[in-house]
């Protein structure tokens, strides 16, 4: 069985209706029927570029899934980007958000299966979701994007802890969390950048020892400088200093110095005494021939250390003398959610999502004419944000919300003589001044009615038999 969302009076919410997923009036592929083109659409190539649709999202996608079969990879879907009912058994204005587990995990199962197929190979998916249901999603994404795809969870706070909604209420929930995952290939990630700070290049090691034991290890030359026979010097910081690193924890894994450390160091105190000196050679990334670790200095000690140099790459090109910053896990946007609510003009009084979250995101999966992709748009968010980051975008929302929030909202987007200026507009990067445009689209009726055809020559064209085709190949 499957879920089909009815929307069985505009406006008020959507209930979901069990029917069988060989149903056809679910696997149905619907033709897309384009209510009006808004702005400039010269620059849009693609029909589907910069689509906004009106319609049930699990029919609406398997429509877009037909129509992307024979796209290029590079016209794909490189970002998704989707924030569905929580099923937090409340009942907000425009979402029946009050599924049983069993039917919300069906509804998302069907929905992220068809998501999957319009992803680029290279392509990223990011569901927000919170505490009640995280775990179930969890599981349910690493089942149909594999384990080995999960990306990474950000936290996201979404209230001030001092900001009480009831008093009543033994735990203050604060924290929404985004499930990202790769689709099934190599992905690059837009990181920041930070200048290279040299203050921890402060250590220099001099040789007493002209001829030390020299032997090979792991299938490198090793010198073995004693206690007593080198003397490791702190000074004032400088391209030609070591950094300091210990040798344990996760660093025994994510590099080829730590793991030197842990397969062959770790344990050359029994043989070679406490506090040596070992001088590797044909390691790291830092120019030099060779790199330095040191075992235990005291009985009962098991760790080591290494000195690294500025990493060369730093040193010969002057574009390249920043460092990438780690995409931090946890994002502070209490403010943004708390002033958000009239962002692009439209009100919603529950789960309304700002600007500045969407462009994260965005800025760190996508780069400009990337297509992004939101089949829960609410308000317009992903869209509004898409469009004003120079992306292409693809909207579903279903019912009156299609046309009282996010239509409105992207045309205000769009308006070059009284543009949208809220959310990310005035950002020094962005300075939103309007432009471009967009296509609206709705989702028609069934083709099927009274288990006939109503248009068999359209569905031949989508690849779906007509029964008089079928009774002659019987």
């Amino acid at each position: 069985m499957t879920i089909l969302i009815i929307d069985e009076e505009e406006g008020k919410g959507v209930k979901p209706t069990w029917v069988d997923k060989n149903d056809i009036k679910v696997s149905e592929p619907r033709v897309l029927k384009l209510v009006k083109e808004i702005g400039d659409i010269s620059n849009l190539k693609d029909p589907l570029d910069n689509a906004l649709i009106r319609g049930d999202n699990l029919l609406a996608l398997r429509t877009l899934v037909e129509l992307f079969k024979n796209r290029d990879e590079k016209d794909k879907v490189k970002c998704i980007y989707i924030d569905p009912p929580y099923n937090t058994g409340s009942a907000f204005e425009h979402y029946d958000d009050n599924l049983m587990r069993s039917e919300w995990l069906t509804m998302m199962r069907d929905r992220l299966r068809l998501l999957k197929k319009l992803l680029r190979k290279d392509g990223i998916i990011c569901v927000q979701i919170n505490d009640t249901q995280v775990h179930y999603l969890k599981l349910l994404m690493d089942e149909i994007f594999s384990t080995e795809n999960y990306f990474s969870t950000i936290y996201v706070q979404t209230v001030y802890p001092e900001k009480t909604l009831k008093q009543d209420r033994i735990f203050h929930d604060i924290i929404e969390q985004i499930l990202i995952y790769k689709n099934n290939f190599k992905v690059n990630v837009n990181q920041d950048y930070e200048e290279y700070n040299w203050d921890k290049f402060e250590w220099f090691v001099e040789e007493k020892n002209k001829s030390p034991i020299s032997i090979e290890m792991g299938g490198t030359k090793v010198e073995i400088l004693k206690k007593g026979e080198f003397e490791i010097i702190k000074k004032s910081p400088s391209t030609e200093g070591l950094k300091e690193i210990w040798a344990s924890g996760t660093i025994l894994d994510i590099n080829s110095s730590g793991r030197f450390f842990r397969d062959y160091l770790a344990g050359r105190y029994k043989k070679d005494g406490l506090g040596c000196l070992y001088k590797v050679y044909d390691i790291g990334d830092d120019g030099r021939e060779y790199r330095y670790f040191t075992g235990p200095q005291r009985e009962g000690a098991t760790k080591g250390k290494y000195y690294q140099g500025v990493p060369l790459r730093q040193l010969t090109e002057e574009t390249a003398r920043k460092s990438k910053k780690s995409i931090e896990n946890f994002w502070n946007l209490a403010a943004e959610f708390g002033n958000c609510r009239q962002e692009g003009g439209v009100e919603l009084k529950s789960g309304k999502k700002p600007e500045r979250l969407v462009k994260k995101l965005l800025h760190h999966f996508t780069n400009k004419n990337d297509l992004v992709l939101d089949s829960f748009l609410g308000s317009g968010t992903t869209c509004a944000v898409a469009h004003k980051m120079n992306r292409k975008w693809i909207g579903v929302e279903i019912g009156n919300q299609a046309e009282t929030h996010c239509l409105v909202r992207l045309k205000s987007v769009i308006d070059t003589s009284n543009p949208d200026r809220t959310g990310i507009s005035k950002d020094e990067d962005i300075n939103w001044q309007g432009g471009n445009g967009f296509r609206y689209y709705k989702l028609p009726d069934s083709l099927i009615g009274q288990n006939k055809y109503s248009n068999p020559e359209l569905l031949k064209d989508m690849g779906v038999k007509h029964e008089t085709d079928k009774e002659e190949e019987e």
